[in-house]
């Protein structure tokens, strides 16, 4: 095929280049255009638009597929866990056992917050929400590392990448025990990463919670299949503080707080709040499929379609399994489950959701498994970001390794008035707009 594409602009013809990825993927490099024909282009909300080069995830949407660094999620799900699959996102391979035990034994070395953080919990009111102090506390942990107070993000970052990816959920725990008015449990070192975070959540001083298996291998997948997902909108907002060579802490902070809006990270906690009102109302989903489809309703049917997929979402395949083991292991029959079930087999069905491309992605089930695990639905992205660090370090690696990495800058098109002048106090109430 071609290498270039044509455009024609003002009479005038302008050659573009062609960019193809390893996995055949095509874009057209518009780097140029500005300079060569003054023109931008217009890509509102960046829909069709390749903000970077990534080695680091593949998605197809339209087959639904998903890989980390070439490995297909559903061959990680069954033989990895999230400490693995950490380590293959950012590193770029499976790490060797000797390396795999380094990374671990520094996750169990930094995981303990610097005793004077527990201060600025107490300044938080109690109803804060966890995901308003874990940004801000990522932030803050930032200041207790003097090197990256002085700006030096190199040399040390292995044991950034640690502190970081440990304290993350050390800190998420500190949160919710706080906004919940119980007193701080600390890391225990004979835990790994994903019990450790149960048992920081909900033990007590005087007794530990018991650690199911099957939970700790719930929660790790949630965790695993949450790891990386492309430019979306909390990774894009990472890459972009990043580009400014802000340090790893203040640019994944960021991603948390482009994470807490509820059309990103607070979907999952959509589906509960979904599901709990069609059970208030005593429907069995049946009203509120119907309702759906109607527009002039207002109900919409959370946890259904996907902004890259147009396919099944493969990571809901994975959970929904996960899900009907890890209710079934504790022996739970919760009539939220039947209703997702039915409201998935229905919206299966019906032409209206198919023709649509609207079938279930991974927040319709993971926010089911968290209630049965006993995390509130406040917690839902805070759980998320967890699993999403090491998205958010590997990119954040791939800006500060490509020495042709510049300050990302997007462009505009102005819509607001004309030349405009200033005004006097005392003439203002009469004025009007030039071009009004």
């Amino acid at each position: 095929m071609s290498k270039e594409a044509k455009l024609e602009l003002d009479g005038k013809s302008y050659t573009l280049p062609v960019v193809e990825g390893t996995e055949k993927e095509k874009a057209i490099d518009i780097s140029n255009l500005r300079n060569a024909t003054g023109f931008i282009t217009l890509d509102d909300s960046y829909g069709n638009t390749g903000s970077c080069l990534s080695a680091i995830t593949f998605i197809d949407g339209e087959q639904g597929i998903l890989r980390y660094r070439g490995i297909p999620i559903e061959e990680l799900a069954e033989k990895s866990t999230f400490i693995e699959t950490a380590f293959l996102i950012i590193y770029g391979q499976l790490p060797a056992r000797a390396k795999l035990k380094r990374f671990s034994d520094l996750l169990t070395a930094n995981q303990n917050l610097h005793e004077d953080m527990k201060y600025h919990f107490e300044g938080f009111p109690s109803q804060a929400h966890p995901m308003a102090m874990l940004s801000a506390m990522i932030n803050a942990a930032s200041c207790f590392d003097p090197s990256l107070m002085r700006g030096e993000n190199s040399g040390r970052f292995d044991m950034h990448v640690a502190q970081l990816i440990s304290q993350v959920r050390t800190i998420a725990a500190f949160s919710y025990r706080k906004s919940v008015g119980r007193p701080i449990i600390y890391p225990k070192n004979a835990y790994k990463y994903t019990a450790n975070f149960l048992h920081m959540l909900f033990s007590d001083p005087y007794d530990d919670y018991q650690i199911k298996p099957e939970v700790v291998r719930a929660l790790d997948l949630i965790f695993l299949l949450h790891a990386d997902h492309e430019q979306n909108c909390s990774t894009s907002t990472v890459r972009m503080v990043a580009s400014s060579r802000a340090n790893l802490y203040a640019s994944c902070a960021s991603g948390v707080c482009a994470l807490w809006g509820p059309l990103h990270g607070g979907a999952n906690q959509a589906v509960v709040e979904m599901l709990e009102q069609i059970h208030r109302e005593g429907d069995d989903g049946s009203k509120f499929i119907a309702a759906a489809k109607d527009k002039t309703s207002g109900r919409k049917l959370m946890g259904f379609g996907h902004r890259v997929y147009k396919n099944y979402d493969p990571r809901a395949k994975i959970i929904k399994k996960a899900c009907d083991e890890v209710l079934g292991s504790l022996a739970i029959n919760d009539p939220l489950l039947e209703i997702a079930k039915k409201l998935e087999t229905a919206a299966l069905r019906d032409s209206y959701f198919v023709e649509r491309k609207l079938y279930p992605n991974v927040d319709f089930y993971s926010g089911i498994i968290m209630r049965a695990i006993g995390i509130p639905v406040e917690m839902f992205p805070v759980i998320f970001a967890i699993g999403r660090m090491p998205g958010w370090i590997a990119n954040f690696k791939e800006i500060h390794e490509d020495s042709k990495s510049r300050i990302y800058r997007p462009r505009q098109i102005y819509t607001g008035p004309t030349l405009n002048h200033y005004l006097p106090l005392d003439q203002r109430h009469t004025a009007k707009p030039n071009n009004a």
